[in-house]
């Protein structure tokens, strides 16, 4: 079974900047791709950035020159670097990711989520 775990998340000025990290563990042959997710309060949860095992990234529009999502395979963690965040940006961000138990097969696996606050 594949455990994803947020850490980073927390109180911040607007402008600021947070770094949120998502380690996995567990048995799997790969995961690919990693993203993170967020779900401000009484919205809908929503796609932040996407990565590939290979480092391809996308971004959606609301974050793209803000945030920069990366990865280290060998400790199988991704991160969320988030600079000049705005109080729009104040969501609880989620890890999620295809985990593949061989080459076909996967699950999609989530965290259990990280508050990111952002005071104006």
């Amino acid at each position: 079974q594949v455990q994803l775990v947020e850490s980073g998340g927390g109180l911040v000025q607007a402008g600021g900047s947070l770094r949120l990290s998502c380690a996995a563990s567990g048995s799997f042959f790969s995961l690919n791709p990693m993203r993170w997710y967020r779900q401000a309060p009484g919205k809908q949860r929503e796609l932040v950035a996407t990565i590939t095992s290979g480092g391809t990234t996308n971004y959606a529009d609301f974050v793209k020159g803000r945030f920069t999502i990366s990865r280290d395979n060998a400790k199988n963690t991704v991160y969320l670097q988030m600079n000049s965040l705005t109080p729009e940006d104040t969501a609880v961000y989620y890890c999620n990711a295809d985990a593949y138990s061989d080459p076909f097969r996967y699950l999609e696996v989530w965290g259990q989520g990280t508050l990111v606050t952002v005071s104006s």
